[in-house]
């Protein structure tokens, strides 16, 4: 079971995400704790923001006041309404919630069956309840329920203690060519991804962009790929690298191949559904584009959006670093494109926007630069990457760098030029043997 934790100021838009669910059937009030019955036994989105009310009022000095819980099972498990309501009041209790006015949610809208839980993170005297490590302690209550109920476990790979802490591309620290390739040659055995623009994403959180050059050789038309180290503004900061110093899996023909096999794979997996809920429920509750991005990172997502000059979104790319997977927003869902987002953030100024862009937590701080507000609201968001390092001494991309060997030193374009050798060799041992 997978547990996804939404933190948000919005608990209107929180209620209205959930009872849109109900009112459309395609989901159902399980639990009210603390909450009023109503005499008809029906409620209103009204209702029951003004149930939180008075734990809102009171609030002293906490910004993120709304807590968006989402419970995930295996698609293949079956779990009755019972026991659904009896896992929520456990993880409630267990999270320090138990004595909070919440709504259990049940949405039943695709093949996996899943609780959302609303509630308030302050208590009625005001004072925030410590949500610090929840992010462990909720995967150790997961990994309980999962026992106390047969459920099927949610897989996490195992990593040794080989794998070193990896940071973003530093174009200003020298020896670029490694540093991208200890990135380009790690990348594709941890994360899946259906094109170019979704690998193009997933580079851009690392510093580095790709882009496919177009030419001749010996008059046949020939396709390659450069790589290219980017500045804070995601510009340009290096001479082009051809993919053949990075190895085979770096170039086009096989990203191309990556990309097929990747399309398989990723249209059935699990992650799919629990990313599209949990996007959704965002939008609902976020104030703003910031907002929105700052709730996803909390829960293990990058969102990348990319602009035209004119400041208009042609694309949107959500990166979940718990499945490992790039998913374009089209991909998961019609209302998750592009045009849906840029919809939504119009009326924003596009120069405050730009700037947002430039200084967001979605644009993961560069190695050697430190945000210790950043470093706060992270706060424990990667223990299932690295859980032998400190989760508080790591940045974003810090946290995960625990996946990503670092390169050992290897010339790339020494290896490139001894296999044409070894070809060159090859040759002149047929020629002999036929004279």
């Amino acid at each position: 079971m997978i547990a996804k934790i939404g933190k948000g100021s919005n608990m209107y838009g929180a209620i209205l995400y959930n009872q849109q669910k109900v009112e459309t059937e395609n989901g159902a009030v399980l639990l009210l704790n603390k909450i009023p019955d109503t005499v008809d036994g029906r409620y209103s989105v009204a209702y029951f923001n003004k149930c939180f009310e008075p734990y809102l009022s009171a609030n002293i000095r906490t910004e993120k006041t709304v807590r968006h819980i989402s419970l995930n099972p295996d698609p293949k498990d079956e779990v009755s309404d019972e026991q659904f309501t009896e896992m929520a009041k456990e993880y409630m209790e267990r999270m320090g919630y138990g004595k909070q006015p919440y709504i259990v949610y049940k949405h039943y809208d695709i093949e996996r069956t899943h609780i959302h839980i609303v509630t308030v993170c302050v208590g009625i005297d005001g004072k925030k309840i410590s949500d610090s490590y929840d992010h462990p302690q909720s995967m150790a209550i997961c990994r309980d329920l999962e026992q106390e109920y047969n459920l099927i476990p949610a897989t996490e790979k195992q990593r040794t203690g080989n794998e070193l802490a990896f940071r973003p591309v530093d174009y200003r620290a020298g020896d670029v060519k490694s540093q991208i390739a200890s990135v380009v040659r790690y990348l594709p055995k941890y994360y899946q991804y259906q094109s170019f623009g979704a690998y193009n994403a997933l580079l851009s959180l690392f510093n580095i962009t790709a882009e496919e050059v177009k030419g001749e050789l010996h008059g046949q038309p020939k396709n390659g790929l450069v790589y290219f180290a980017l500045n804070e503004q995601g510009e340009k900061a290096s001479n082009p690298f051809k993919s053949s110093l990075f190895g085979k899996h770096a170039g086009l023909e096989e990203l191309q191949n990556r990309f097929a096999e990747a399309k398989k794979k990723m249209k059935p997996h699990p992650a799919r559904a629990i990313l599209k809920n949990t996007i959704e429920a965002a939008m609902h509750t976020a104030t703003g584009e910031a907002d929105f991005k700052k709730q996803l990172i909390e829960q293990g997502i990058n969102t990348i959006i990319r602009r035209n000059d004119e400041g208009r979104i042609y694309g949107m790319t959500f990166v979940d670093h718990e499945s490992r997977t790039v998913w374009n927003g089209s991909a998961l869902d019609k209302n998750l494109s592009a045009n849906v987002f840029n919809d939504w953030w119009k009326a924003e100024d596009i120069a405050e926007r730009q700037s947002t862009e430039r200084t967001s937590s979605t644009n993961l701080p560069t190695a050697g630069k430190s945000n210790a507000d950043e470093k706060e609201e992270t706060h424990g968001l990667f223990d299932f990457l690295n859980k032998e390092q400190p989760s508080d001494d790591f940045g974003l991309i810090d946290g995960l760098g625990g996946l990503l060997p670092e390169a050992q030193a290897e010339d790339y374009e020494e290896q490139a030029f001894a296999n044409r050798m070894k070809k060159k060799k090859k040759g002149k041992s047929r020629r002999f043997k036929a004279n």
